[in-house]
């Protein structure tokens, strides 16, 4: 075990995967003769392979989930301190909700990400330079495909679950209805079916905060200076709908004060302010702003019945109704990111299949962020479920 600020946490080494034996197709039309999958695992798998969860990141988020792991040199500038400890240390272990003395839990960094999978940071063996602009765009069911190769390669044919929050629960709302037959239970949390027009107007501005960065020619950045000032204002822009107003209220109050910066013209003026400005310098060091792109573009462009190829919402959840599929449902009462009526549109579309369904609607000050920060809220349903 190692220590670590008062906390022991075991010690964890990320795993790097290369598949090379058939070429990897993205649904943009490109394919790549290889990938690599940067992965970690927590427990011990059983004889006959029945326990294992898979596990799906949030938008910024990475495949460490648990544990301390202080070095990834495969992710370059990015694996800063803010990273080497598990972002669901209090979800996953010995008791948890998920419970690694009876679960073999897998989460991988998705494709296109800056953590050790093949993203736009990625050396391409034709020019011997990184992808940048020349990365395929990415669908969630490019994750989706990329995962089951990951399960493939360890022999994991039925998963006992999969889970995922936020933009991981897109992912996992469409393995399991692309790939019904290969999950049993499903946990997306704090998600949505399709992408609303309200989040794709979020998402468009980061999108241009980046694209405007003088810096960010194209993609094209690494051999020069990084678009860092346009991914902080793109985090900047997001984080207001990851965290309730409150929640940003009494940060504010307790986070390094900034605001005697004056940035050209105009001086930061009040502990808000100097907190989001926080927020966007601190993510620019653990982030890469090519994968953001890719991963906002995926999330934009989502809707569950296109990505498993399904012509309806019935025809989507009649699959798990066929494969006997559980759902258990999260939703976040004070969520500005994804608002409970999205997964009260899921929950609607699984009861018309029939599937076995549980709804949790959390009630919690924190908005979107409480899947991260409030585990006893969560603990409980999802260690039943797991266990029923």
């Amino acid at each position: 075990m190692f220590k670590d600020s008062q906390i022991n946490v075991e010690r964890i080494t990320t795993k790097l995967l290369t598949l090379d034996d058939t070429p990897f197709h993205f649904s943009s039309g490109d394919s790549f003769p290889s990938i690599d999958i940067a992965y970690e695992t927590w427990g011990e798998m059983n004889a006959d392979k029945s326990n294992v969860i898979l596990l799906s990141h949030a938008l910024s988020g990475s495949h460490h989930a648990c544990g301390y792991n202080p070095n990834l040199p495969e992710s370059g500038v990015n694996w800063s301190a803010e990273l080497h400890n598990g972002w669901w240390n209090d979800f996953m272990g010995p008791g948890k909700a998920l419970d690694t003395e009876k679960f073999f839990i897998i989460s991988a960094n998705y494709l296109g990400g800056c953590y050790g999978s093949t993203g736009p940071a990625s050396i391409d063996p034709e020019t011997g330079k990184a992808y940048g602009s020349k990365f395929p765009h990415i669908a969630v069911s490019d994750q989706v495909q990329m995962q089951a190769r990951l399960l493939d390669h360890l022999g994991i044919g039925v998963l006992h679950a999969a889970i995922g929050p936020s933009v991981g629960g897109l992912i996992t709302l469409t393995f399991a209805t692309v790939f019904p037959d290969r999950v049993k239970t499903v946990i997306p949390m704090a998600c949505g079916m399709k992408t609303t027009v309200l989040n794709r107007l979020i998402l468009f501005e980061q999108i241009l905060a980046i694209e405007n960065d003088p810096h960010f020619n194209g993609g094209d950045y690494y051999n020069g200076e990084r678009p860092d000032y346009g991914l902080a204002l793109a985090r900047m822009i997001s984080h207001k709908t990851f965290v309730h107003l409150d929640a940003i209220e009494r940060r504010a109050r307790q986070e390094v004060r900034q605001d005697s910066e004056v940035l050209e013209w105009y001086k930061v003026q009040d502990t808000f302010q100097s907190y989001m400005l926080h927020q966007g310098k601190k993510f620019v060091q653990r982030f890469d702003a090519n994968t953001y792109l890719r991963i906002i573009d995926m999330w934009s462009r989502y809707d569950a019945c296109a990505e498993a190829e399904a012509d309806s919402v019935k025809e989507l959840f009649d699959r798990c109704a066929k494969n006997d599929q559980k759902f258990l449902v999260f939703s976040i009462d004070s969520d500005f990111c994804f608002y409970p009526e999205e997964q009260a549109e899921i929950v609607a579309g699984l009861e018309g299949s029939e599937v076995n369904t549980m709804h949790i609607t959390v009630h919690s000050d924190k908005g979107h962020d409480s899947f991260l920060l409030e585990p006893a809220l969560y603990t409980p349903h999802i260690a039943y479920v797991l266990s029923s």
